[in-house]
């Protein structure tokens, strides 16, 4: 099910923020195989798609993948925007 996220890059993977009730992170709790693809902002694909690797991260291993995501969406850093169901997912080339 194609799914726009904002993203960070780092180490040779990305970074996702999710909620834990949405949709995209329940199926990656079910099954980590996910595939990776250049999109438009509604989803729709606009090159390529790559099989990955999705892991949810431990509470420890959040504040390195925030700022990873803050250096490149200004508006990950105000603090309002977090929600307590907010998790992280990691996700690397299969």
């Amino acid at each position: 099910m194609p799914t726009p996220v904002w993203f960070g890059e780092g180490d040779d993977k990305l970074y996702v923020k999710t909620r834990n009730d949405s949709g995209k992170y329940k199926r990656i709790r079910n099954n980590p195989r996910v595939q990776v693809a250049p999109c438009t902002m509604r989803g729709k694909i606009t090159g390529p798609q790559f099989a990955a690797t999705a892991r949810i991260l431990p509470s420890q291993e959040w504040p390195h993948t925030q700022k990873i995501i803050s250096r490149k969406y200004w508006l990950a850093r105000i603090p309002f925007l977090w929600s307590k169901k907010n998790e992280f997912v990691e996700i690397s080339p299969a």
